[in-house]
């Protein structure tokens, strides 16, 4: 391939680092998950955050006692402050409901977050009020402006909401009204939900899980697939006449499926699957009555199961870049779940890698899609050039950069689940597909400018495998984790020089799921 630096470019957009996961909002008070955010920010330019459980009863905001109630920010004060200190903003999701407030007693994962819909909308209406005019006081108008009010987390699924789709449409009602009516410049929108299907399970109120198609259907890619209640959201909206400033779903490329009968799978769709969930996405807002809102899809990765050991392998780091790259001009966000293993829906992870969904083990070893992450972050703002397995960019000072990938050609499927304790479907797929080769002459660089290339492969910076020759130690000694941190970050590197000309040449062969980032140092 051959590009001038210095003709025609196009802004290049970067979802990848707008918002990225965390677990819930009381893990955000320890050091370890502090420490971490700090390293993702830093390294992977992280701009928003976005978690569950800011209302749990963890957190304290809302208690009744004696009939009074009690209005407690000081916790989450800390958590805000902890996070703007690190240059990161809160996308907040409201939600889970506190106890005093809750109209049952149904609660999801081990922490107990209650799921139930408000005993009183108005009281509900009132604690979001309470929240909103705090952060406007403490933070400022200017500040608060900036967020993202998201309301709810996955309402469709009955694990995260126990109400109907209409109870949830009257509580997005109240929410938006009780946060315009502060200030009109808050964003606000929803519904969050969770994630595309192929068949009519959520068309009711509720979800009828006889409708399941995907588990008695051999070829997922022959169903169409649709996002869950974001029309009649926006139809709802739209007759209410209610503010949406972004409209928020998680598409996850899976399903974990019913066939009517009790049995139960997970199963992955091509590869491709999120590019053509966005289009749908996409269609859908241009025809509603809200066709300029923001598209954060504010949950996204290869699976949605914080068990899943293809988390910790090479090809998941392929994948993140591919689909970030494909949709890179068609969304405001793809955000990644989650940065860190500091996260324990179903409990404190087993071991120190066993398939989490962080970015960073428990002990602060970077995975490969840490990397992935910290690679993306590296290009500039302006594309200059990009095809199959490539992109090429520029900085506004001129700069080089790039990436390249090798997600195979032939391998059709997005990365499946290898679920925790058994490794081997990472391992088999990791070891599929054939090196990749790039030829690459770049004009008009700086003469006698210096680059690096940095390639992450199945033999560079993929520590489960040191972890897995160490005996796979469930708690690592610190000498162990020493050991594990430099290997996560020991790649392959090459140094490059442009000529007397301003030409760079590059050739470049990367192995089956290997990515490499280019980038100009001086």
């Amino acid at each position: 391939m051959k590009i001038n630096l210095q003709e025609t470019s196009k802004p290049l957009k970067h979802i990848w680092s707008a918002c990225v996961g965390a677990g819930r909002a009381n893990e955000g008070l320890r050091a370890d998950w502090q420490e971490h955010l700090s390293e993702a920010v830093e390294q992977c330019g992280f701009r928003y955050l976005r978690f569950h459980g800011l209302l749990h009863d963890d957190m304290h905001v809302y208690r009744v006692i004696d009939d009074t109630e009690i209005y407690n920010f000081q916790y989450v004060d800390k958590l805000f402050d902890a996070m703007l200190d690190r240059g990161i903003r809160p996308f907040v999701e409201f939600g889970f409901m506190p106890l005093d407030l809750a109209s049952t007693e149904q609660t999801q994962f081990w922490w107990k977050g209650n799921i139930s819909p408000p005993n009183d909308y108005d009281k509900w209406g009132e604690l979001v009020s309470r929240c909103v005019q705090h952060w406007r006081e403490r933070y400022g108008d200017e500040e608060i402006r900036r967020w993202y009010f998201e309301i709810w987390n996955e309402p469709n699924l009955p694990a995260f909401w126990g109400g109907t789709k209409s109870e949830y449409f009257r509580l997005y009602e109240v929410s938006v009204k009780a946060i315009k009516a502060i200030d009109p410049l808050l964003r606000v929108g929803g519904p969050a939900t969770s994630n595309f299907v192929p068949d009519s399970r959520f068309d009711g109120e509720v979800e009828d899980v006889s409708k399941h198609l995907t588990l008695v259907t051999e070829d997922l890619d022959a169903l169409s697939w649709k996002g869950v209640w974001i029309e009649d959201f926006l139809c709802f909206c739209a007759e209410k006449e209610l503010p949406v400033d972004f409209v928020s779903t998680h598409p996850y490329p899976t399903d974990f499926a019913l066939d009517g009968f009790g049995n139960y799978a997970g199963r992955s769709r091509h590869a491709g699957s999120t590019k053509d969930d966005i289009e749908w996405l996409r269609t859908v807002i241009a025809g509603s009555a809200y066709p300029e809102v923001e598209i954060h899809l504010t949950e996204w990765s290869s699976s949605p199961t914080s068990r899943d050991y293809s988390h910790d392998y090479l090809p998941a780091a392929a994948y993140v870049i591919k689909t970030n790259l494909e949709n890179s001009d068609r969304i405001d966000s793809l955000s990644y779940w989650v940065f860190t293993d500091v996260f324990e829906e179903v409990g404190a992870g087993p071991s120190a890698f066993h398939g989490g969904f962080g970015m960073l083990t428990l002990q602060g070893v970077r995975k490969p899609t840490f990397h992935a992450y910290r690679f993306l972050h590296q290009l500039g703002n302006q594309e200059i050039g990009r095809g199959e397995g490539y992109i090429l960019t520029k900085t506004d000072e001129g700069r080089l950069g790039g990436l390249f990938y090798n997600y195979p050609v032939g391998y059709g499927g997005t990365v499946p689940i290898s679920s925790y304790p058994n490794q081997t479907v990472a391992q088999e797929v990791q070891a599929t597909g054939t090196d990749r080769s790039f030829e690459l002459l770049v004009e008009g660089v700086t003469p006698g400018a210096e680059l690096v290339l940095q390639i992450l492969d199945s033999d560079h910076g993929v520590a489960i495998k040191l972890w897995n020759e160490m005996g796979a130690p469930q708690s690592p000694s610190r000498e162990q984790i020493r050991q594990l941190k430099d290997y996560a970050n020991r790649l392959s590197e090459r140094k490059l020089t442009a000529d007397k000309n301003g030409v760079l040449k590059l050739g470049l062969t990367l192995s089956a799921w290997a990515v490499a980032s280019l980038s100009q140092t001086s």
